[in-house]
């Protein structure tokens, strides 16, 4: 059976939970719109939801042809409005110091209630794609087999979801772990041509459920039983990243192969 891509996931503010969709345009800096913003703590670092799980309960909408952002909370509260932007501040992103700028509006005040401790909410800056590696990991790749084998060790299938490791294509077709023999290698996906750059470690944000983000499966003990081992470019791998040669459109079904 030939690999085609299962699933295309994305968030407009990067912690929030994922929504799939049908197709993408993907460019350099990964499908626009994809983790355009982000949330940390006032006057702090970026947060995600390996500290703040309830951040995954809230549904981002981002229009960004109409600059208007509505954030959906799980008692039902809806804060919309226009993207308004302050001056850039100084900011820690994985200890790098970025320069976004703060969105004015409700949307910090309902994220640090939902949350219960004070948040901003910013725009990523242009010159930095909002997944974790930038550019050199615009987006991430995971086989369905790789999850499959995962329910297999954990003797648990309902709770390995994909959404807990919130990548940005899965890939049916697969053998388990096939991806990791990518690294360094091009794959064509849709109309994308990209050059896996690497695999992608797994931290404590995957022990959280998707649409809650209460922790419910001990995911780096299951990984750690298998995976502690294997040959990699980041501890404890589950699927790739990698960065965009020629950019182009995927959709739900397209092929999947090695360019080279």
């Amino acid at each position: 059976m030939s690999a085609t891509v299962a699933w295309i996931s994305t968030t407009p503010v990067k912690g929030l939970r994922l929504q799939q969709r049908n197709e993408a345009w993907v460019t350099e800096d990964g499908i626009p719109g994809d983790r355009a913003f982000f949330v940390a703590h006032a006057g702090g670092d970026m947060v995600s939801i390996t500290r703040l799980g309830p951040l995954a309960a809230v549904v981002a909408d981002h229009d960004a042809d109409a600059g208007t952002l509505a954030l959906h909370f799980p008692d039902g509260r809806e804060v919309a409005g226009p993207v308004e932007l302050s001056e850039p501040v100084d900011v820690g992103f994985f200890g790098l110091k970025l320069r976004p700028r703060p969105v004015n509006g409700a949307f910090a005040a309902a994220l640090s209630d939902h949350c219960g401790t004070p948040l901003r909410l910013y725009a990523m800056p242009p010159e930095r794609p909002g997944v974790d590696r930038g550019r050199l990991g615009a987006v991430t790749l995971l086989s369905v087999a790789s999850l499959e084998r995962l329910r297999e060790q954990a003797g648990e299938r309902d709770l390995v979801d994909g959404r807990r490791f919130r990548m940005t294509f899965g890939i049916d077709g697969l053998e388990p772990h096939e991806e990791d023999g990518w690294v360094d290698r091009e794959v064509r996906v849709g109309d994308v041509l990209l050059r896996v750059a690497g695999n992608v470690g797994r931290c404590a944000a995957t022990t959280r459920q998707p649409d809650t983000g209460v922790v419910d499966f001990k995911t780096l003990h299951h990984l750690r039983a298998y995976r502690e081992n294997v040959e990699t470019t980041e501890p404890l791998p589950f699927g790739v990243h990698a960065m965009v040669i020629e950019p182009g459109r995927v959709r739900l079904g397209d092929s999947v192969a090695l360019a080279t």
